[in-house]
């Protein structure tokens, strides 16, 4: 006898429906899986036999053939057994189910003793099943809050495999998770405040002009002036997330096996600062079947890039095409897939290896020549791709033991909610949530400036011998400074504003 399940599989953040066929014949004592499995799913086989038995089912003599279809596509990880361990007690006719197969799809990793372990992607799979026409989707018991992010779908969570088939033939029926409200989830507020920042007013405006229209941001200066710190609370004020920004990032985090299992939807924006030795394909993702890297898991939130000089070639360079399109795209055998990465960069460095070239008092130890290799590790394209290049000068003592109140972080991000929510209905239906997102046959459209800021434009262009890249730019950077002051065109001080956050590369670079 034949018996077929209906699974999920993941490829990437994208799902396709798998049908677990199952058929026990005479013959030699046999179990095979067929339908391109990996190791993981191959080693089902002792997991199932050993739970059928400790469920104190019989285990089907003779020959096993199990396939998961589409048999051309790669299936991998534990997520199949329990699909699996249904489809051999079914075929083996030890179960008659009472429920209605077709519209019932299951997932997870089988222990020996027949508890069933949680997996990742369930908040994709839960989505892809919806999508599919399912209505009842039995998850492990682990995974029940995750998957009731999603509304229209029935979830179980199950702890068991004999409470599972309890519900299947009908004696003994499990409830349906209730819906995930995300109300439930008490915000404790960020821990970091701006208003913790002594002194430091210019690069707090840069940060709030970063903020407001989601531009990457460089941070120069010497070791203890604050450039981590101002980093740190930068997501303090961003705007907050909307649940449509939510789901996209869980997805990711749901994928990667880092969600908690405690809060299943990402509420705050992230913020990820990975170490100046992690490698490229860390960086942007790998695997047989990639996994999402630090730019994905930074979707919608602050990458931070800390001693940016220290970093590899390579990874820096890497970031440079999910820079400029918001997803990165890894190729391997198996297929090409695509994440998003729509993140905000911040950078930091200190001006040369010792750190004090540029210092009002202390002395540089640095040659020349190393300054000059020690910034040339940056890459000319990828300091273009750098809106707001900012001086984080050292602070001085009245600064630090000043009882003067700095502005919190509540209040700045007022300010950039009004800005955003400006943009939002600027470019409502067109995909894009902030200026830093305008694509070049926007520009002309969008940012209008005064006949003034048009003269300084040109002539700083031809000065300061810009790029085209530098100049969109500091057209998107004027544009955010005109809608934190609520104004439709860009005037003369937008736009001097702008190229001043662009001019430390000629400092530094050309000094």
């Amino acid at each position: 006898m034949v018996s077929k399940i209906k699974s999920i599989g993941l490829f990437g953040m994208d799902t396709y429906g798998i049908e677990i066929e199952a058929d026990v014949s005479k013959g030699q004592q046999a179990f095979d899986i067929v339908g391109l499995p990996d190791s993981a799913v191959r080693e089902s086989r002792d997991r199932v036999r050993s739970a059928i038995k400790n469920c104190g089912y019989k285990y089907p003599l003779g020959h096993i053939t199990v396939n998961l279809a589409p048999a051309d596509v790669k299936k991998e990880g534990s997520a199949y057994d329990l699909p699996v361990l249904l489809a051999l007690l079914i075929a083996n006719k030890q179960i008659q189910p009472a429920i209605d197969m077709e519209k019932s799809l299951f997932i997870g990793e089988v222990s020996l003793d027949g508890c069933i372990r949680g997996v990742n992607g369930i908040l994709s799979m839960a989505i892809g099943a919806k999508e599919m026409g399912i209505e009842n989707f039995f998850v492990p018991l682990d995974n029940a809050c995750e998957g009731s992010v999603v509304e229209g779908i029935n979830i179980f969570g199950i702890k068991t495999v004999g409470e599972l088939i309890s519900h299947i033939v009908g004696k003994e029926s499990v409830k349906p998770t209730e819906t995930f409200d995300v109300n439930s989830i008490e915000n404790l507020g960020h821990m970091l405040d701006f208003a913790e920042v002594k002194g430091q007013t210019a690069a707090k405006r840069a940060l709030e002009i970063a903020a407001a229209g989601g531009h990457n941001v460089l941070l120069i200066g010497s070791p203890g002036a604050g450039k981590s710190m101002l980093a740190k609370r930068l997501p303090t004020i961003l705007p907050e997330m909307t649940f449509e920004e939510s789901i996209d990032t869980t997805k990711i985090y749901s994928v990667s096996g880092e969600l908690d299992s405690k809060k299943p939807i990402v509420l705050e924006r992230p913020f990820r600062a990975p170490h100046h030795t992690v490698s490229a394909r860390a960086l942007s993702g790998g695997g047989t079947i990639p996994k999402p890297g630090e730019i994905s898991l930074a979707h919608n939130g602050v990458l931070f890039l800390d001693e940016l000089p220290e970093f590899n070639r390579d990874v820096m360079e890497a970031l440079r095409q999910p820079l400029e399109d918001g997803k990165v795209t890894i190729s391997r055998v198996a297929g090409s897939l695509t994440y998003p990465s729509a993140f905000t960069l911040v950078a930091a460095m200190n001006p040369c290896p010792c750190g004090f070239f540029g210092h009002p008092t202390r002395k540089c130890t640095c040659t020349q020549n190393a300054v000059r290799k020690y910034l040339n590790r940056i890459s000319g394209p990828m300091l273009d791709r750098l809106d707001l290049h900012i001086e984080v000068p050292p602070v001085d003592y009245e600064s630090l033991k000043s009882v003067s109140n700095e502005e919190k972080s509540s209040s700045v991000r007022e300010r950039v909610n009004s800005a955003r929510e400006i943009q939002n209905r600027r470019y409502k239906g067109m995909g894009i949530t902030c200026n830093a997102r305008l694509t070049p046959s926007m520009l002309s459209k969008y940012c209008v400036l005064s006949p003034e800021a048009e003269k300084m434009l040109a002539s700083s262009f031809e000065r300061l011998g810009l790029s085209a890249r530098a100049y969109d730019r500091i057209l998107k950077v004027s544009r955010t400074i005109a809608d934190l002051e609520g104004k439709e065109v860009i005037e003369l001080s937008h736009i001097a504003q702008a190229i001043q956050f662009r001019s430390l590369d000629r400092k530094y670079w050309e000094g």
